[in-house]
């Protein structure tokens, strides 16, 4: 039983020094973001474009999976 709340014990106490000291590692961020408007534009333009090339990837996508899972038969090809 004394060993039980020892190890209770313990594992609080770590989980409190851990949690204190995340604050310290933090990194600082006061003058990280200095981009302008035109960073900010570029890089929304390029979101666009990757959000829209994501369509026709998932027709394709979704066109394949339905090509192998209909259980129609192929055409067999007949040799003259």
């Amino acid at each position: 039983m004394k060993t039980k709340r020892t190890m209770t014990e313990i594992c609080s106490a770590i989980t409190m020094l851990l949690m204190s000291a995340t604050g310290a590692l933090a990194a600082d961020t006061h003058k990280v973001y200095s981009s302008g408007l035109l960073v900010l534009m570029f890089l929304g333009f390029c979101a666009i474009v990757v959000v829209l090339q994501t369509i026709p990837a998932m027709m394709h996508l979704y066109g394949m999976i339905k090509g192998v899972a209909s259980k129609k038969e192929m055409a067999e090809v007949k040799s003259h």
